[in-house]
């Protein structure tokens, strides 16, 4: 399927993603969830990889809700430009390492449904026309949506496969 360029397209592709990433961790034994990647991986095993899906949806509802409140959102995070992104990753690398599988799956859940609800506020064009908000810049909502949902969860399944071979 291409990038999403409507309202269901966007939240069918959502979904499949999620649920083939979900899918394919269920499917793995206890141990093999929670085996580490090899060296050279950032995300050390699937926690990771989840709590980094988990975070960055809550940096997207951030944006969200300061961007259509007619602010300015500090993006991708305080302290952070979109060219040190490999250093905030790092710190949500290391800000999540006390939470366990199963919490980071519970998470993701909640704030991939959060994520959703945005989604089903909003029409095909207050999603995909472009410039539309003024805090999306020269983007659309629905780019950052595909980027927070699908193209995230696809890359996460990616890098675990990768990772187990």
């Amino acid at each position: 399927m291409s990038r999403p360029a409507s309202k269901t397209e966007l939240l069918n592709k959502s979904k499949a993603s999620f649920q083939n990433l979900n899918g394919f961790i269920e499917q793995l034994s206890i141990e093999q969830q929670q085996k580490e990647f090899p060296i050279g991986i950032m995300n050390r095993n699937i926690r990771d990889v989840l709590m980094h899906l988990h975070h960055w949806h809550l940096m997207f509802l951030k944006w969200y809700k300061v961007g259509m409140s007619g602010q300015k959102p500090v993006m991708p995070a305080k302290g952070y430009t979109w060219k040190t992104t490999p250093d905030l990753n790092q710190w949500i690398l290391k800000n999540y390492q006390d939470i366990p599988l199963k919490d980071a799956k519970n998470l993701l859940k909640e704030s991939h449904r959060n994520v959703e609800k945005i989604i089903q506020h909003h029409s095909d064009i207050e999603l995909f026309e472009k410039k539309r908000y003024k805090w999306t810049g020269t983007t659309s909502l629905g780019a950052y949506l595909v980027s927070t949902t699908s193209s995230h969860y696809e890359w996460a399944l990616r890098l675990i496969k990768r990772a187990r071979k």
